[in-house]
């Protein structure tokens, strides 16, 4: 069996394994969505890795490019997310020896760092790899009174931006100061990251509200009967938008969805509400940290992340 680096040659074959392995009955599977993901993401070409056995792919293992910053420190890291091994051939430490040599193609490319947030199921097999785990990502909760009141409900997504593409990269650049100055990580914004990540995603539609000083992306996730709106990322200049105002900008979207919940992330969003670590855990594998950075990085509560950074996509 060879393990080798994917082409664009290959991605129709890759979208038949991942059929074949995963179905589609929770994630849309299509060559639109592999391109989308890990060739037109505005960070940078995902490594892929593909399995070949008598010259058929077998398996395939994807690392999303991602960036994090700590201070004016910028670091390179991935997302470990696409895996896949055909049925015909699982059982045969494909998985395995398909990430392990994805890890040491990153290391070899001075990668800083691979991050997910694996299920209960995947996360020992990371964890025998290299991974350690971080903790439970800090999220906040926030109940809404909305749905008391009796309305009609719009359930369809909209793409509603009132400021061009210079404006929100300004409003991403102002954003982005005012983390560096925060102890801790945070994911740098752009607005080439954010309309491929929000508002052109084939995977996830988003509500997207855009003004002069900030940018909303959220959508409902249903449990049972109870409508949670996930804000994904809230951009705001501080000096534009009160804490007042957040309020407002996001109780008019609760209002259009009809939802109970509002769950957010304490460390970027100014909201009451009940916040702990209530979120998936993190996992780390760290490749070119130096020992205190890796210290500092191995602990959740230096993680300056929006919901969207860490959600699976």
């Amino acid at each position: 069996m060879e393990i080798r680096e994917a082409t664009e040659i290959d991605i129709p074959k890759i979208v038949l394994v991942l059929k074949a392995s995963l179905g589609e009955d929770q994630l849309k599977l299509s060559e639109e969505v592999w391109k989308f993901k890990h060739t037109n993401n505005p960070l940078g070409k995902s490594i892929v890795l593909v399995a070949v056995k008598n010259e058929k792919i077998v398996g395939v293992r994807a690392l999303m490019r991602w960036q994090w910053q700590q201070g004016s420190k910028r670091f390179s890291a991935l997302r470990a997310v696409d895996t896949a091994t055909h049925p015909e051939h699982q059982g045969k430490g494909i998985f395995k020896k398909l990430t392990l040599k994805a890890v040491d193609v990153a290391k070899s490319s001075n990668d800083n760092f691979i991050f997910n947030t694996p299920n209960e199921q995947s996360r020992p097999g990371y964890l025998k790899m290299g991974w350690e785990q971080v903790g439970n990502i800090y999220v906040g909760i926030k109940p809404s009174l909305s749905f008391l009141k009796p309305q009609k409900i719009d359930q369809v997504y909209n793409v509603e931006k009132k400021i061009s593409q210079f404006q929100l990269e300004g409003l991403c650049q102002t954003w982005n100061k005012k983390l560096e100055s925060k102890p801790g990580l945070f994911t740098p914004k752009s607005a080439d990251m954010l309309k491929w990540r929000y508002e052109d995603n084939p995977l996830q539609s988003y509500e997207v509200v855009s003004d002069i000083g900030f940018y909303l992306a959220a959508y409902v996730k249903n449990r049972g009967w109870l409508k949670e709106l996930r804000i994904a990322d809230f951009l705001y200049d501080e000096n534009i938008v009160k804490k007042k105002n957040l309020q407002e900008i996001i109780d008019k979207v609760v209002t259009k969805f009809s939802c109970h919940l509002i769950s957010f992330s304490p460390n970027l969003i100014q909201l009451s509400g009940i916040k702990g670590n209530l979120g998936p855990i993190l996992t780390l594998n760290v490749l070119n940290l130096k020992k205190e950075e890796k210290e500092d990085f191995l602990k959740v509560y230096n993680w300056n992340n929006s919901l969207g950074d860490l959600e699976l996509f």
